[in-house]
């Protein structure tokens, strides 16, 4: 474990060395950063608010030999020796002030490092935006939830919120499957087991496997990546297990078509309507650029399962979804435009940021000149 880095301006760049990721992850946690990037012939750059720029304008460009004595400053022996086998490795770092996803690259100039800064505090469903509603997703004893959407848009976060949820009202068995562990689940009602892919388990599907035989009532799958991990989530969650699980789709008619795609034809029949009889409920989000500067809002499109949603996914209609879930507002369902409308109209989001990200372009066009 490294020293504790004194604090770092992010007003000017230091005049000595930093010779440590250290310093850098403190620089980035204490300004709110989401990522760090140290890449070779650039400038330490950071991504704040969703964009990307430099941490100190003034800092000189990285060579290739300080982001290779950088690497070798943090990286364990395994670490060195994968990165060397594979050309990179992925891995949690852990140290005295806070946990990051890291990938340590080799490319054409040299080595590249990135970090994913992760927000340690558990926060809870109401912290984070997400409706009241969404509790009802959180009370079944079987059955699949899919939380959706882009790389960096708070999936986990809300993953964590909803097995936090499930942790203070139930007396469960809930075990998380994760790549690396971002939020440390203290048991509270229930016990809670995390493990953590290539450190505790092979793959998601080995730790899937494995952890049927655990006694568990919550399955928490980090990443449904391929075909095993989704069907073996799909039987847990027919098999009398509620299952919450990630996706990197963008609304909930892309998310129930990827899940049904990942398998060959001849199964598909099956699978629709083994899905159509185990899900719960699918929740898109996106993080948008506050027009204040200050932070993100959160974006949802929230799709419950209903008979009428069921018959759609068994008799393979997905495209009839955003008809649906127009009209069952009443029942918690929420199209992602709608929610992109509703934070323009409280002045949270800039009219090009719901625009850019409309899903129906000419209808929030209409919405704007009303």
């Amino acid at each position: 474990m490294s020293e504790t880095p004194k604090a770092v301006s992010a007003a000017a760049f230091p005049s000595e060395k930093l010779e440590h990721v250290d310093h850098f992850l403190r620089v980035g946690q204490d300004a709110g950063a989401s990522d760090i990037h140290l890449s070779v012939n650039s400038q330490p750059i950071w991504r704040r608010n969703g964009e990307l720029s430099p941490i100190w304008p003034d800092a000189p460009k990285l060579t290739a030999s300080e982001t290779e004595s950088l690497a070798a400053g943090f990286l364990n022996e395994e670490q060195r020796r994968i990165l060397l086998e594979r050309g990179d490795a992925d891995f949690a770092y852990a140290n005295d002030f806070g946990r990051f996803r890291t990938s340590v690259v080799r490319q054409r100039l040299g080595f590249d490092l990135t970090f994913r800064i992760i927000s340690t505090k558990l926060r809870s469903m109401a912290d984070i935006g997400l409706p009241g509603s969404l509790k009802l997703l959180t009370q079944y004893h079987n059955g699949l939830v899919l939380v959706t959407g882009p790389v960096g848009c708070g999936k986990s976060t809300t993953l964590a919120a909803l097995v936090d949820e499930i942790n203070g009202a139930r007396r469960d068995h809930i075990i998380t499957l994760e790549d690396p562990i971002e939020y440390v689940i203290p048991s509270k009602g229930c016990q809670v087991t995390q493990r953590e892919v290539h450190t505790h388990t092979r793959s998601f599907a080995a730790a899937l496997r494995g952890s049927l035989r655990e006694d568990p009532d919550v399955i928490m799958v980090g990443e449904m990546r391929d075909l095993e991990t989704i069907q073996l989530a799909i039987t847990a969650a027919e098999t009398g297990h509620l299952v919450l699980g990630t996706l990197h789709t963008g609304n909930a008619a892309r998310t129930l078509d990827r899940v049904l795609d990942v398998f060959p034809t001849d199964q598909r029949e099956q699978i629709r309507v083994m899905v159509s009889e185990s899900l719960r409920g699918v929740i898109s989000q996106q993080l948008v650029p506050r027009m204040d500067g200050k932070g993100r809002a959160l974006a949802l499109e929230i799709l419950v399962n209903t008979p009428a949603v069921a018959a759609t996914i068994r008799e393979g209609k997905t495209f009839m979804l955003p008809g649906i879930m127009q009209t069952g507002r009443k029942l918690g369902m929420q199209l992602m435009d709608d929610s992109l409308a509703a934070l323009y109209d409280k002045g949270i989001i800039s009219q090009e940021e719901a625009y850019s990200r409309a899903e129906q372009k000419q209808l929030m066009r209409q919405h704007f000149s009303h």
